[in-house]
């Protein structure tokens, strides 16, 4: 009878710290994941926020998120990352659940700036209400190429 051998032990990819965190796949998208939140946030906060429910939603999703992935970003570059074994999930799910976050604050800007077409200072306002829902929407397809990255790792 042939002996059956457990299978070998797969070992994880260590996750990066320090600059290698800019060449690594998943961790690299933080950066632009950052940088373009900061945009939708800045340009949201430009306009006069003619809707409140709205706008406040994208404004609290896109600060929010960016501050998160900061620290996330500093956890990783100063190798905080070392003492546990669950970032990989922590990781995970911080992403899954704010792509989630995300398109939703996309589709309530883009509604805003379908809203805001015809109102009072229009072509300026509309125009930085087309650039947020812009960066929101690119922002929440990094958002979900960094979350299906790690889980295809």
């Amino acid at each position: 009878m042939a002996s059956v051998c457990p299978p070998a032990a797969s070992t994880q990819p260590t996750l990066p710290s320090g600059p290698a965190v800019f060449k690594t796949v998943p961790y690299a998208f933080m950066l632009p994941e950052i940088l373009c939140g900061t945009w939708v946030w800045i340009l949201v906060a430009a306009t006069s926020v003619s809707f409140p429910l709205l706008q406040g939603w994208v404004m609290y999703v896109s600060l929010s998120s960016c501050l998160v992935s900061l620290l996330l970003l500093l956890c990783y570059l100063f190798g905080f990352h070392k003492n546990s074994e669950n970032w990989k999930v922590l990781d995970s799910l911080y992403h899954g659940t704010t792509a989630i976050l995300y398109m939703s604050a996309a589709v309530l800007q883009a509604n805003a700036t379908i809203r805001s077409e015809f109102g009072p200072n229009s072509p300026l306002y509309y125009q930085l209400n087309c650039a947020a829902s812009f960066f929101a929407f690119i922002t929440t397809f990094l958002y979900i190429l960094h979350a299906f990255s790690i889980y295809y790792q």
